[in-house]
């Protein structure tokens, strides 16, 4: 659900290979098919952006932000100029930024796919591609694809949480349900904590840590048995919405030690098995949601290796609702149940941070509009009982034109332990400031 201790480096294992090709391989393959390409619609924004801290500890690249960038963003979708039996497209989204934080300017396609039908109940897309499912609000028990948690919390725009995949996703459509496959060739894993941006708790030295952290992360090579799948089979009934969820890959998080005392981290195998649903309230009104997920951790299913993450069952139930004057009020409440507990605890070595066998979590979310709808006040708050900690998300947004959008808002995070999830970022508070121009 939450990102976990971080990594400094990332080795790459023989026979990976960067996605790019498949990218460059759809644009080929499209072109091919039409002779001629219109660029029918092109959007985007430029946007200035500025996150200094809140105090902090000094461990970072840069005691005094996050970061300091200016971003251009252009969207392209692109149809044949004649109709085509596929109705076949192609889209694009790519980031030009300069960061002062890592002093370079970058160029990263974060989407660019080919769109195309070839059965009235079929849709395949192909290529890199944003991926997402589930019912939670920031909270994410079955969707197991990659997030950017570092961009999470430093302020970046809540577009960014969501990581890029190089993926194809078929979509078939019945009368009373439809079904979603995907599959994964290239691992893609959450954005971890370096300590560049972010310090975090660094067990291998029993502190908080930042540009001093210094372990390897070895990601799963690229094969065709490492390939991950995922598929959600989703159905109605009456204004219920109601979805099966199936996954079998990688953990998203480094969760498994090579060895006992080293520094390398790896990827352990993950299946997951879910479901979900989600409808109006009766009576209190407003919409309610249920989702649920076994987590098969393959690599320790007994739970007796100390090295590599227990299997858990993890559960969230959701409520939000609209009251008048333009506000909204939603709640959570997500539990994380670590099987084989016992076996858990008599394999833990002495001085390992402690866990309890079930962690909770909470979440608040206000949100109220303003002066005609163009101004937004929001504040979201996550709070662990279990783990004593909390982060806090407020938000003002002025929407001050069409065009032109500011944005100001900050990260605070509290706790008393230095290795719990937000415990160990208590000292990476921050503002951030943002003004966007969308053409």
């Amino acid at each position: 659900m939450f990102f976990r201790n971080g990594v400094s480096a990332v080795r790459r294992r023989p026979g990976f290979a960067d996605g790019a090709f498949l990218v460059a391989a759809c644009i080929a393959a499209f072109s091919a098919g039409a002779a001629r390409v219109d660029a029918r619609e092109i959007h985007g924004f430029a946007e200035a952006a500025f996150g200094p801290k809140i105090g902090g500890e000094g461990k970072t690249r840069h005691a005094g932000f996050n970061f300091l960038e200016s971003r251009l963003q252009l969207k392209t979708l692109w149809r044949p100029a004649r109709e085509n039996k596929w109705r076949a497209e192609l889209f694009s989204k790519s980031d030009l930024a300069g960061d002062r934080n890592a002093s370079s300017v970058q160029m990263r396609i974060r989407e660019a796919h080919v769109l195309f039908s070839p059965a009235e109940w079929l849709d395949v897309k192909i290529g890199r591609q944003i991926l997402t499912w589930g019912t939670g609000d920031l909270l994410f028990v079955n969707d197991l694809f990659p997030k950017d948690f570092v961009s999470f919390f430093i302020g970046r725009d809540d577009e960014y949480l969501k990581a890029p995949s190089d993926a194809a996703r078929f979509s078939a459509f019945g009368p009373g349900a439809s079904l979603d496959v995907v599959f994964v060739p290239f691992f893609a894993p959450d954005a971890p904590l370096r300590g560049e941006r972010l310090s975090f708790f660094d067990p291998t030295l029993g502190r908080i840590a930042g540009s001093d952290a210094r372990r390897v992360l070895i990601e799963p090579a690229a094969r065709l048995d490492h390939t991950e799948a995922a598929a959600r089979l989703a159905r109605s009934y009456g204004s219920a919405e109601c979805a099966l969820y199936a996954f079998r890959g990688f953990f998203k998080q480094p969760r498994g030690f090579v060895s006992s005392g080293g520094r390398e981290l790896f990827y352990p195998r993950l299946a997951v098995w879910g479901a979900s649903i989600r409808g109006p309230v009766a009576r209190l009104g407003g919409i309610g949601w249920f989702e649920a997920g076994w987590y098969d951790s393959i690599d320790d299913r007994r739970g007796t290796d100390r090295l590599v993450e227990n299997s858990a069952m993890k559960y969230l139930a959701g409520y939000e609702r609209d009251f008048p004057n333009d506000a909204r009020v939603g709640i959570q409440y997500y539990v994380e149940r670590m099987r084989n507990f016992g076996a858990f605890q008599r394999s833990a070595a002495p001085g390992n941070p402690p866990r309890a066998e079930r962690r909770r979590v909470l979440t608040l979310r206000l949100t109220r509009l303003f002066r005609f709808q163009t101004v937004e006040a929001s504040l979201f708050a996550f709070y662990s009982p279990t783990d004593r900690d909390a982060h806090l998300r407020p938000c003002l947004s002025w929407k001050m034109s069409d065009e032109w959008t500011l944005v100001v808002g900050a990260d605070v995070f509290t706790g008393r332990r230095a290795h719990t999830e937000f415990g160990q970022l208590d000292g990476n508070d921050n503002l951030y400031f943002r003004m966007r121009y969308s053409f």
